[in-house]
């Protein structure tokens, strides 16, 4: 069931991954106060994001980078190895240069400290505009 949005047009559809719940939970908090943006599950590794993804069919995937089992990288390259796959931005606390996320597939990175409702717009956007 697809939920509208105020707009008239159906809300975008989100998974949240993180392996900490309060992480998770505020991820899900940006989300619920965006406008346009639903979430649809959440994973707390990087297995349950791949089949999360399957059977959710998100458009857009907030992917914690340090994950237990399979990282939030190598999950990402799952999830989008299908091809016609949702939208992945990869969050973590470490800075960019720190992680390497070439080849993931991933449509960006932002810093969980700099994530909040406008950078979700941001990235949505920005994503569609180069995607």
């Amino acid at each position: 069931m697809e939920v509208e949005a105020r707009s008239g047009k159906p809300d975008v559809r989100v998974l949240v991954v993180d392996d900490q719940e309060s992480y998770r939970r505020a991820m899900q908090d940006v989300v619920d106060a965006t406008d346009g943006f639903t979430v649809v599950g959440t994973a707390d590794s990087g297995e349950e994001s791949v089949e999360a993804a399957r059977a959710l069919r998100p458009q857009l995937v907030l992917m914690d980078v340090n994950l237990s089992g399979i990282d939030g990288v190598e999950a990402s390259r799952r999830i989008l190895a299908a091809g016609d796959g949702p939208v992945v931005v990869l969050l973590s606390t470490y800075d960019r240069d720190d992680i390497d996320i070439d080849g993931s597939g991933a449509a960006g990175y932002v810093p969980k400290g700099a994530f909040g409702p406008e950078r979700l717009t941001e990235v949505w956007a920005s994503a569609h505009r180069h995607g």
